[in-house]
């Protein structure tokens, strides 16, 4: 089963008129992961793509949608995956990728056939999916923690404190244009991406995972000096346009799982905004 929705794209005017049901039905992934099933949100930024595959029975292929006006899924797209289950195996035109848990893998443009499966059903895999058009072909590769560009950023004093891991990134793996890593906080730290920035030159989706049960995270958003906010559960997802900020602090420390595309493949291309200055 596949279910998908289209979210289209809106400016800062618009959503500085926005209440707070508008604002959730326009960028807030609520849900991404339900049991034997696909799950699409199609964003106009930049024609992204967020997603999940859970597949806990039975295996799932992945399907094209109406909208792609393609055969196969891939026929023009690049796909990143990220585990955020049980382990799980992906088959790509008949090779057998293992994926554990917060491992990547990147799908070139081309691939025919991917299909998803569990390990183990009483443990099943959770497939989070960002997918991107792409204009060229690339290899296929898998990219572990331990395989990651890593950086330690902040501090306990600054309550930001965090490692990120660049996973699917242009310093680790070829792509058209699709970036993706995975950001954990530490002990006793909440913020996430402060200072704030933006950057034009490409729109991002955020995916909280690891929120502790009874706790929450709190997304903001918006033009620097008109921001906005979103509170946000576990495993949901948000999608951050090229002129808005996104960034988080959370009742615990959580992690989440960044992905980007646009003209620029460079992670440091960002418009920074300084703290006193946001509104």
């Amino acid at each position: 089963m596949v279910k998908d929705e289209t979210r289209y794209a809106c400016s800062p005017h618009e959503v500085k008129e926005m209440d707070t049901a508008r604002l959730r039905e326009n960028f807030l992934i609520e849900v991404l992961f339900e049991p034997d099933a696909t799950r699409w949100t199609c964003s106009h930024y930049d024609r992204y793509m967020a997603g999940g595959i859970h597949p806990v029975k039975s295996a799932l292929k992945l399907e094209p949608l109406d909208q792609l006006k393609a055969g196969y899924f891939l026929e023009r797209r690049e796909l990143g995956i990220i585990n955020v289950g049980g382990a799980g195996k992906v088959q790509v035109d008949g090779e057998t990728v293992e994926l554990g848990f917060k491992e990547a893998l990147y799908i070139g443009r081309g691939k025919r056939e991917v299909i998803f499966s569990s390990n183990d059903p009483a443990a099943p895999a959770r497939f989070y999916l960002n997918s991107a058009p792409a204009h060229k072909e690339f290899p296929m590769k898998k990219v572990s923690q331990a395989d990651a560009e890593v950086v330690i950023l902040g501090s306990l004093e600054t309550a930001n404190h965090r490692t990120i891991n660049k996973l699917l990134v242009n310093s680790k793996v070829e792509t058209c244009q699709l970036q993706m890593g995975m950001t954990e906080l530490k002990p006793g730290s909440v913020w996430n991406t402060m200072p704030a920035h933006t950057h034009d030159r490409r729109m991002e989706v955020y995916f909280y995972f690891e929120v502790p049960e009874g706790q929450s995270v709190c997304h903001f958003m918006g033009q620097p000096q008109e921001t906005r906010h979103i509170w946000m559960q576990n495993q949901q997802a948000v999608i951050s346009p090229p002129w808005s900020v996104h960034a988080g602090a959370g009742t615990s420390n959580y992690s989440f799982i960044w992905g980007m595309a646009g003209e620029n493949l460079d992670y440091d291309d960002m418009d920074k905004c300084a703290i006193n200055d946001l509104r």
